[in-house]
């Protein structure tokens, strides 16, 4: 991770490229300090109407920005477009996470707390993840009555899901899944037909980026008459900021609901 020097005397003015480090801003406290945000930081809502939206996670006005005098920007290896951040480095100090796993998630959370002066909230943070996280390993749910192999859409038209070198799959194996992609290109296309040869038991439908709704759960079943085709909240997968709190409690929630189904079969 790129962590550029920052003056930690002056008053800050923060600018979030990306929505789950949004969120992790505002748990740290960080009201005043936040001056800018995409229109995808939905996340909190009232930020979300307040604060000066600086265009898109790949289309940031720069111009915005540099209007709002920023001391710091966050941005995001991934989520970010290189050309974009190295023209907003000649701005202010721009600080590119790269999250691909839980370590560089916690890794990410406490740098960002150093960075904003909030050392001692972010260390909070980290701590309930990793309790939260270890609970969930040690949890009965996690021993289904067979690891099941699965596959995670996040896109449709082409049909594109989530390979094992994410931030996706890194918390589909923390669920005791089987990625049926584990080994390909991070973001790969996939069809309809290569998912039936797979016989995936599991079939996992992100309500982001693509907004996945129970119409496509019927649209694929037809292909897929044995596999089990559940929608999942996207920003649990895939936010890898404060969200990660909460995670491990949906996780749970969502291995009970399948194994309830699996007595059941």
């Amino acid at each position: 991770m790129n962590v550029p020097p920052v003056n930690l005397s002056q008053t800050q003015r923060i600018v979030s490229l990306v929505p789950s480090q949004t969120e992790l801003l505002y748990h740290l406290g960080l009201e005043d300090e936040v001056v800018g945000i995409t229109k995808f930081c939905i996340n909190p809502e009232r930020w979300f109407r307040s604060k000066q939206r600086i265009g898109g996670t790949k289309t940031v006005d720069i111009e915005k920005v540099m209007l709002l005098k920023p001391t710091l920007i966050i941005a995001n290896k991934e989520e970010n477009v290189k050309e974009q951040v190295e023209a907003l480095q000649e701005i202010a100090p721009v600080y590119v996470s790269d999250v691909n796993n839980l370590e560089e998630a916690l890794e990410m959370i406490s740098t960002i707390g150093t960075l904003t002066n909030k050392h001692e909230k972010a260390k909070e943070i980290k701590q309930t993840i990793q309790k939260n996280f270890e609970q969930l390993e040690n949890a009965d749910l996690l021993q289904l009555k067979q690891k099941l192999s699965c596959a995670y859409l996040i896109w449709r038209e082409p049909y594109m899901a989530a390979a094992g070198d994410t931030f996706i799959g890194d918390m589909l194996r923390r669920c005791g899944f089987s990625n049926i992609l584990e080994d390909t290109t991070r973001y790969p296309q996939v069809t309809k037909d290569q998912l039936a040869e797979s016989g995936c038991d599991l079939l996992l439908l992100s309500s982001e980026p693509y907004p996945f709704k129970e119409k496509h759960i019927q649209e694929l079943q037809q292909y897929l008459p044995a596999t089990r085709i559940v929608l999942v909240d996207g920003e649990m997968f895939s936010w890898y900021g404060s969200r990660l709190v909460d995670a491990p409690k949906y996780f749970h929630q969502l291995l009970e609901e399948i194994r309830s189904n699996q007595v059941n079969c």
